[in-house]
């Protein structure tokens, strides 16, 4: 698996044939399956398949080329004009949770939802997302084995609070036994 960040929160999880786009910022970039955390709520199809690939928006439960998603809903911070979605995501053995657009702490129900992820992905840039501490805290509350953050300008606020140097890398290729004794791992990609 390798996972390639190009900004904001756009990234690309891909194994082998198969890749996964999270919050895609243009139509230029592929996937077979992409995630939106940020939706326009008057969209008329909650799932929507197009030469870019299987596009999901809105909560829900989804299964495509053996990925199963699910979608939940953030009430605190949805409105009539925007949808915010938290994603679970089950692939190869693995759970992703990618928290998009997050600016509040989670329930303690999603909380436990979202648990124990191998791979979690969450905004830590403070201003419209988490403020660094708050990220930090719901990171190690969820004890994920590797952590990616996004939507920054300056990571080093979330790694002095999570209380790691975490690395630096352009890309970060592995499978599910690499990161099998990972806890609370830090992983800063470079835009590609």
């Amino acid at each position: 698996m390798v996972i390639t960040y190009f900004g904001n929160g756009c990234f690309r999880l891909q194994s082998g044939d198969t890749s996964v786009l999270l919050n895609p910022e243009n139509s230029r970039l592929k996937a077979d399956l992409i995630l939106k955390t940020l939706t326009a709520s008057v969209m008329d199809e909650a799932v929507a398949d197009d030469a870019a690939g299987l596009t999901i928006s809105f909560p829900g439960e989804y299964e495509e080329k053996d990925i199963e998603v699910l979608g939940y809903s953030i009430p605190g911070e949805s409105t009539d004009k925007f949808v915010k979605t938290a994603y679970a995501v089950f692939w190869e053995g693995m759970k992703f949770v990618f928290l998009g657009h997050l600016s509040m702490p989670l329930d303690a129900n999603l909380m436990e939802e979202l648990a124990e992820p191998d791979v979690l992905i969450l905004p830590v840039g403070g201003g419209h997302f988490l403020e660094p501490e708050v990220a930090a805290k719901i990171a190690k509350q969820l004890e994920a084995r590797v952590i990616f953050p996004s939507f920054f300008k300056d990571a080093s606020p979330f790694l002095k609070a999570l209380g790691t140097k975490g690395e630096e890398i352009e890309k970060f290729v592995f499978k599910q036994k690499d990161i099998a004794e990972n806890k609370g791992r830090a992983v800063v990609l470079r835009v590609d």
